[in-house]
């Protein structure tokens, strides 16, 4: 990958992590922005669904079943858009779920950019088996 491309992915990997302070979830906020023809075509942070109230823990601490995920927010709001993510990249603060994965990969974006691991790695693994490339970029 030449400088210019990683500059470019450090730069939007950056502007989904301020994007995930906009997540009221306190266990962790994750962003998520797509990108096509370098432009923002949709965006994402982890959250409960719309009409719902802004907590995403229950008394005990834990997430929430029905929070949804960074990458699933800006993946259904193409669908409720004019714009589509076939060939589009993927930039997300933590590394996809599996079912996140599932999403991406029926989605048609093809890169995925990431700047924090999770310890399961099931949704990397299968978004590599699909021939998505993946790339972990921390930031500093």
């Amino acid at each position: 990958m030449d400088k210019k491309q990683q500059d470019l992915d450090l730069r939007y990997l950056r502007m989904a992590t301020i994007w995930a302070e906009n997540s009221y979830c306190q266990r962790r906020q994750v962003g998520a922005l797509i990108v096509k023809d370098k432009m923002i075509i949709s965006d994402g942070y982890n959250g409960t669904p719309s009409g719902f109230e802004n907590v995403c823990e229950d008394e005990n601490g834990l997430t929430k079943p029905y929070v949804l995920h960074a990458e699933a927010n800006a993946i259904t709001k193409i669908a409720r858009s004019g714009n589509n993510s076939d060939g589009a990249t993927l930039y997300v603060t933590d590394s996809p779920c599996i079912e996140c994965a599932k999403l991406i990969i029926q989605s048609g974006i093809t890169r995925v950019i990431y700047a924090r691991e999770y310890r399961l790695t099931e949704g990397v693994d299968l978004l590599r088996r699909a021939g998505i490339e993946v790339k972990y970029l921390p930031i500093e």
